[in-house]
């Protein structure tokens, strides 16, 4: 099992394609929420993303600062189903949140975390700054990271 962070234009066709069926199957299938995916970030962001034997098993993309938000943020978190459970959603974070403070160099990260997880976000530093509120019918919170 191996690690990549790629920006968009390194990684390949294939890359591409399963790291985009995967999120779909996570975030419009499995919870039940049609929406569009695909939404414009990818090709200025940055993919972090755990492979075994070519399947990618967990991601999280990274927004640089001034596109989604003021500050830089973590999106699009998930581990595939059969491999939760298992401490990768904790390195996937941990290794998202270095890159961010040691090669962008950036100390604050906003994330819009899906309610259930806060205590998880909470784990690593991240402070809740709104009222729950529905995102495609998920409960959701607004939080930050300030390093």
């Amino acid at each position: 099992m191996s690690w990549n962070l790629k920006k968009f234009d390194e990684l390949t066709n294939i890359e591409l394609y399963n790291l985009l069926k995967e999120r779909t199957l996570v975030f419009v299938v499995e919870q039940n929420c049609p929406y569009l995916e695909v939404d414009g970030k990818d090709p200025f962001s940055y993919h972090l993303f755990k492979e075994d034997n070519g399947e990618i098993i967990a991601y999280l993309r990274i927004v640089p600062a001034g596109d989604s938000y003021q500050e830089t943020s973590i999106g699009r978190v998930f581990v595939k189903k059969e491999y939760r459970g298992k401490g990768i959603a904790e390195d996937l974070l941990k290794k998202g949140l270095d890159f961010i403070q040691n090669e962008l160099k950036e100390t604050n990260v906003k994330i819009q975390a899906q309610d259930y997880l806060r205590k998880f976000y909470s784990s690593f530093g991240f402070e809740t700054i709104s009222e729950t509120y529905l995102e495609d019918n998920i409960p959701h919170v607004d939080m930050l990271l300030q390093r």
